[in-house]
């Protein structure tokens, strides 16, 4: 995408262009781009020295491949989780997949078996996606954490922020149309937001650097426990279908 279409996408979702600090904004269409010029000399002195612009670091896993990326998650000690897990839960899916499926943290039965969403809550995923013409086969499934936080408490925030880059890799690698984040954990810690689930749902938010369209539902394992939502969770889904459409 050229860069004045895509300042027109984020000015219509309500979003403000950034750009590198020290660098001016590119050019729009028709406009003359403005020379860089030292400030003018002080009582005759010389030139006030300008600062290089400053330089945005690369994401922390960049450049790493599927099989690279997965030998690091697998040998990962940066937070504790590293000593209570039986393995990691990488993620697993099509690698070529229009959707990623996001979860906040592997559950019991998936750090035994080491897939994300097994036991009755990914049995009721894969129905829910199924409801959309989709098969488990055909999306990429992954978490926030790829630990399981013992006794499956919440995650910190200190271990999302350290496991985040693996899937922001993930992310890189798999060039998503859509990302769908199940559940209130996940979602918070992806927007970096406090504001409830019920306020995020049917809105289209955005992730990472590329932009990535993101849609909220409720965990499937909330579900089982609250069935009476499973209609709300449907319009999500459809939601979710349509907006993959347009992008």
């Amino acid at each position: 995408m050229n860069s004045a279409l895509r300042r027109e996408y984020l000015a219509a979702l309500g979003l403000e262009t950034w750009v590198v600090r020290g660098k001016p904004p590119p050019p729009g269409p028709g406009e003359v781009p403005i020379a860089r010029h030292a400030p003018a000399p002080r009582d005759g002195g010389a030139p006030l020295e300008v600062p290089a612009p400053r330089e945005v670091p690369a994401p922390r896993e960049a450049g790493a491949d599927w099989p690279e990326l997965r030998a690091r998650v697998a040998a990962c000690t940066r937070c504790s989780l590293c000593s209570t897990r039986t393995q990691t839960v990488f993620g697993v899916g099509n690698q070529s997949a229009q959707w990623l499926i996001v979860g906040e943290a592997p559950g019991a039965e998936e750090d035994r078996q080491g897939e994300p969403f097994v036991g009755r809550a990914g049995q009721l995923l894969n129905s829910m996606l199924r409801a959309i013409g989709l098969a488990r086969e055909q999306v990429y499934i992954a978490n926030v954490l790829k630990c399981r936080p013992p006794g499956n408490r919440d995650p910190s925030p200190g271990e999302a922020a350290e496991c985040l880059p693996y899937l922001e890799q993930q992310i890189a690698l798999l060039k998503p149309k859509i990302m769908l984040a199940v559940g209130r954990i996940a979602s918070q810690n992806l927007l970096r937001t406090d504001i409830t689930l019920g306020r995020l749902r049917q809105q289209v938010h955005r992730f990472g650097l590329s932009q990535v369209p993101l849609v909220v539902t409720y965990h499937p394992a909330y579900l089982l426990r609250t069935p009476t939502d499973k209609r709300k969770a449907w319009e999500d889904l459809k939601f979710a279908r349509e907006v993959c459409a347009r992008v």
